[in-house]
Formats: C-alpha cells, sequence, structure tokens
C-alpha cells in the first residue's frame, strides 16, 4: 500500500513510494504491460498505475502481501481456467508477492483488453 503522505505523480514515482519487496514486482508488471501496449498511456488513475489506449485498460497496485491487477470484470471472466491458482473478485486478481508474476498471463490479458478497447469495451473512458 502506497502512504497517503507521498502522493506520486506517476508510475515511476507510484513505484519508488511502494514497499521495497513490492518495486521489483512493480517494474515487471509496469514492462510487461507496456510490452504488451505500447501505444497505450501510462497514468495515475484512482491512485493506482493505469494504462488506457482509448479505455482504460488495466490498472495495478501494490499491497502488503499480493500485487492487485485490475484488468476489468469480462477480461477475469474470460482467463478463468488460467487464473484458477489465483485469488479473483469480479474484476481484480491478486497476485502473491512470494510467488513470480505469471507476466506471460499478464501480457495475454492486456492484449484481450486492447482487442475489447478497440473493438467493444464502451463501459471505462479514459
Amino acid at each position: 500500500m502506497i502512504s497517503k503522505k507521498s502522493k506520486p505523480g506517476n508510475i515511476a514515482e507510484y513505484i519508488k513510494a511502494a514497499p521495497k519487496g513490492a518495486q521489483k514486482k512493480l517494474r515487471e508488471m509496469h514492462a510487461c504491460i507496456r510490452a504488451a501496449a505500447p501505444r497505450a498511456k501510462g497514468s495515475l488513475k484512482w491512485g493506482m498505475p493505469s494504462f488506457s489506449y482509448q479505455r482504460i485498460l488495466v490498472t495495478f497496485a501494490a499491497f502488503k502481501h499480493h500485487i492487485g491487477f485490475y484488468p476489468t470484470p469480462s477480461a477475469v471472466k474470460a482467463f478463468e481456467k488460467n487464473l484458477s491458482k489465483f485469488k479473483t473478485a469480479k474484476g481484480s486478481i491478486q497476485f502473491p508477492l512470494e510467488k513470480p508474476l505469471p507476466l506471460s498471463l499478464i501480457h495475454k490479458i492486456t492484449k484481450f483488453r486492447i482487442r475489447q478497447s478497440l473493438e467493444r469495451d464502451g463501459k471505462w473512458k479514459s
């Protein structure tokens, strides 16, 4: 969780303000999403790193014991079999800090969100 005192202004500042144990994973997550969506705009939305391409694609955040990944409910549903090892909710996925990030899965989910953004997803606007 990021301290309320240090309000980051961009993704790099967010990662620097995160607990030391989460910073490496946040950098990996950032690089993975950037590789999957090179034309997406990175910014902070709701105080979390966010990537938008026409609409918000994905966001992520650091917590005490996990990295939260928010790719929308439709993406969580589309990948539910691949996500069976992780704690999920309607539009979120928790990746435990003590385990490696499933980078290829994060990449696929981000690509899925790009396709949705281009085709039909009118729910989230940037």
